[in-house]
């Protein structure tokens, strides 16, 4: 299909929230088709729609490694159902290029979405795999939420941010996170 351009950090319409989607249709198919492109240009691991300037609740994932190979998979109406334990890994996002920060994450998902040909399902992500922190990752695009907004720590942030030429945290925008701070002080 389109290899499209990835909004960078500060791009407004990446802190608004996704519409539904009321139909698997074409062109939904051809966004998906755009998104899997892009993602692979850019090696990236996922890819949601508003970062490609498309505000709808439509992400894809391929988390396939050598170790753990996986087909790749499409996220239509994605809706995390249940969420436990916690993990600090670092993470970057394609909208931020080059840029990476640790960032506190649930440990296991389980999301319920529709997959490329509307039909429903339910997929378990574990043991802080990085299929299990892209899909948080990706659902949070959906919701207008970016990775660094789960940053340990603000400064470090920052500090990574100016040196790729990027605008600084949201202070507005960081997450207060007491159940995953309690799950991380249970794992120490």
């Amino acid at each position: 299909m389109a290899i499209k351009k990835i909004l960078k950090y500060g791009e407004p319409s990446l802190r608004e929230p996704s519409k539904e989607v009321h139909k698997v249709s074409k062109k939904i198919a051809e966004l998906v088709q755009d998104l899997f492109d892009t993602m692979y240009t850019f090696n990236g691991v996922g890819l949601a729609a508003p970062q490609i300037g498309v505000n709808l609740r439509v992400y894809v994932i391929d988390a396939s490694t050598k170790d753990n190979p996986m087909k790749p998979l499409v996220f239509i109406n994605p809706k995390i159902i249940k969420k436990s334990g916690a993990i600090i890994e670092e993470e970057g996002c394609l909208s931020f290029p080059e840029a990476y920060t640790p960032v506190r994450r649930y440990k296991n998902v389980k999301v319920k979405a529709q997959d490329i040909n509307g039909r429903t399902f339910v997929l378990d992500a574990t043991d802080g795999s990085l299929l299990a922190r892209a899909i948080q990752h990706e659902y949070d695009h959906l919701e207008g939420i970016l990775f660094i907004d789960h940053c340990v720590n603000r400064f470090e942030a920052d500090e990574m941010l100016k040196k790729h030429n990027l605008p600084p945290v949201e202070e507005d925008k960081l997450l207060e996170e007491p159940e995953l701070e309690a799950e991380l002080k249970n794992n120490d």
